[in-house]
């Protein structure tokens, strides 16, 4: 037998093993180097546990006793860790959904990092687009073209400009790691024209950056920086003064939080069965 700390209870877990008189199980906790920068944790068990009786402790609160429960999470935390790399390692998105699993009936989030991942989750799971809302901004600030980042967020951008009515374009990027990025040099037809640069999340802004200075050097006239998930750590609020103005919904709250994606979750909720 070995026992497990979860990190509200590392104590208990401790005193635990000792009554037991058995193994006690180190996790950690913190953030690995080239880990998330949005302070994400990241889990491992540092000891073996393979074919042991584990005691996993772990405190939790008390079920209210609503009788059905809707899961809204729009941003999905630890949604980017959704495999496995090293042994010991969870993958922590199915961890999040097994245990929202346990008392709720469905989950709905918005613009996941991996959206097919949700048809691996223990309960019914939708991904709510929030790009209307954000199209709809952007079509009253009358910009003239959309920009992804990078290949990831061209589906964003496509949908974006559908509702604001105006092109999109993409750029290629390449992830040096968490924090820098390369993007190849591409010509663009932005010489004078207003352009939003849409993704799903801007965490540092370095991807924001790099972007709009190859905007700059390409004679655009005004830059807006627009995503769905403001997280803004770190060096973020250098690197956004590259824009002229940034933009986020209200997934998660922040000075730059301008539009609301509430119409889009209740549409999804009155949708449901």
């Amino acid at each position: 037998m070995k026992v497990v700390g979860g990190s509200a209870s590392v104590a208990l877990a401790r005193g635990i093993a000792s009554e037991l008189s058995v193994g006690f199980v180190d996790v950690a906790f913190e953030k690995h180097p080239g880990g998330f920068p949005d302070s994400e944790r990241y889990v491992r068990v540092l000891g073996p546990v393979s074919d042991e009786h584990v005691v996993l402790v772990q405190t939790t609160h008390p079920d209210a006793g609503a009788r059905r429960l809707t899961a809204v999470v729009p941003y999905f935390g630890y949604g980017r860790q959704d495999k496995r790399f090293l042994d010991g390692e969870p993958v922590s998105a199915k961890t999040i959904a097994k245990h929202l699993a346990v008392d709720c009936d469905e989950l709905l989030t918005m613009a996941i990092h991996n959206p097919g991942m949700l048809k691996t989750f223990p309960l019914p799971a939708r991904d709510v687009s929030g790009m209307p809302a954000i199209g709809r901004y952007l079509k009253s600030a009358k910009v003239d073209m959309l920009l992804a980042p990078d290949g990831n967020a061209i589906r964003f951008a496509k949908e974006a400009s559908a509702i604001a009515d105006v092109p999109f374009d993409s750029l290629e990027k390449k992830r040096i790691d968490s924090y820098t990025v390369k993007i190849t040099p591409k010509a663009l037809a932005v010489r004078g024209k207003s352009v939003a640069i849409v993704d799903d999340v801007i965490s540092t802004g370095g991807t924001i950056a790099t972007a709009a200075k190859e905007l700059r050097a390409q004679g655009a006239r005004r830059v807006i920086a627009a995503c769905l998930h403001g997280l803004f750590v770190g060096p973020a609020e250098a690197n956004l003064k590259a824009c002229d103005e940034v933009i986020a919904t209200d997934t998660i709250l922040s000075p730059y939080t301008k539009v609301s994606v509430a119409p889009e979750f209740a549409a999804a909720i009155r949708a449901l069965e």
